[in-house]
């Protein structure tokens, strides 16, 4: 599941509008490029924020190595945003070269992938903790969190390099330099014979990045959590609403932003040139920026350790930048063992 992809009419509308009759006004490219700059500048903030309380302010624990990696992928996508909305306001051109060209949309599918995996994982951790808790107690361990993670980073890179290789830049009929992907991998990539090539790749990479990157995931997670509500309903602790709506929030979330950006990337393979595309399409940047930002507080904030400890290391740390008395003393007691 790329980004890349899902910024081909962000980075790469000349295959989609040039030849549609619908074309977007600059009203609707606004909606487009001002939630992925907003979503630059506060997802860069708070994530970085939840970095440093996940990394210096809490327990090594499982939890926290998985939420602290999960928070990563977010963070890295955050980054590359304004790039692309840059780009899109100046009519798709692309002007940071090959390399980069390259280079932003392959991290973008990384940290899309990742994100993803480690949601998944995080749900398979919950599960085994819930449902297993003697093999928890004796291997759920720091060291197994860690061979999870490298498992993640692995899979999440392995799944993006093709769009590494993919991602070209080329001139349109208007001039301008465009980066979009190249499924046939041919500096003749119009030519008619290559046409048939081209679709079967984007086909190919459409149905893995829809099973890999969703469908796969997305049966993990509701899997896992209504395995733990059955548990929890049979242990009678089921009463407590506060866990169920945790969990159903997590599916539908997860549901309700991935969900338009497979469907965009369906409108593309079949070379829909619609208004329903180019809606699919807003709502796909609307809800990936929603994600991005929001989703890691969702996550986050429903542990109520991590709340008092984030809470209390943004206290110190504005103490400590605009206090000119030193309070040692005080942030050093914020390092305390808690646990998401």
């Amino acid at each position: 599941m790329d980004l890349n992809n899902s910024t081909d009419y962000l980075t790469n509308v000349s295959t989609l509008v040039r030849s549609s009759t619908h074309l977007l006004t600059p009203a609707s490219k606004m909606i487009i490029a001002l939630p992925l700059f907003m979503s630059f500048v506060i997802g860069t903030i708070i994530n970085g924020l939840y970095l440093w309380v996940l990394k210096f302010k809490m327990k090594k624990t499982v939890n926290t190595h998985l939420y602290f990696h999960l928070i990563l992928s977010y963070f890295i996508s955050t980054l590359i945003l304004p790039f692309k909305a840059a780009t899109y306001l100046q009519d798709n051109h692309w002007t940071f070269g090959t390399a980069l060209c390259k280079v932003f949309n392959s991290t973008l599918s990384l940290g899309m992938f990742a994100s993803v995996f480690f949601l998944s994982a995080i749900s398979l951790d919950r599960y085994l903790l819930t449902l297993h808790p003697v093999w928890s107690q004796q291997h759920r361990t720091p060291r197994w969190a860690s061979s999870i993670i490298l498992g993640v980073w692995i899979s999440a890179t392995a799944l993006s390099i093709p769009y590494l290789i993919f991602r070209e830049i080329h001139h349109d009929h208007k001039g301008r330099v465009i980066c979009q992907n190249n499924y046939a991998v041919s500096p003749n990539w119009e030519r008619k014979e290559m046409q048939k090539l081209r679709q079967w790749i984007h086909v190919a990479c459409f149905i893995g990045r829809f099973l890999l990157g969703f469908l796969l995931p997305f049966f993990v997670i509701t899997f896992c959590y209504k395995r733990i509500a059955s548990k929890l309903k049979e242990k009678g602790l089921f009463k407590y609403s506060k866990p169920f709506k945790v969990m159903m929030t997590a599916i539908i979330s997860f549901f309700v932003c991935w969900m338009p950006y497979h469907v965009y990337q369906g409108l593309l393979l079949m070379k829909n040139q619609s208004l329903l595309s180019d809606l699919t399409m807003i709502l796909t940047v609307l809800t990936i920026s929603f994600n991005t930002v929001f989703s890691p507080t969702f996550y986050l904030f429903i542990g109520e350790n991590f709340k008092k400890v984030f809470k209390k290391s943004i206290l110190a740390l504005f103490e400590s930048t605009f206090s000119d008395d030193s309070s040692a003393e005080r942030t050093q007691n914020l390092n305390s063992g808690a646990q998401i």
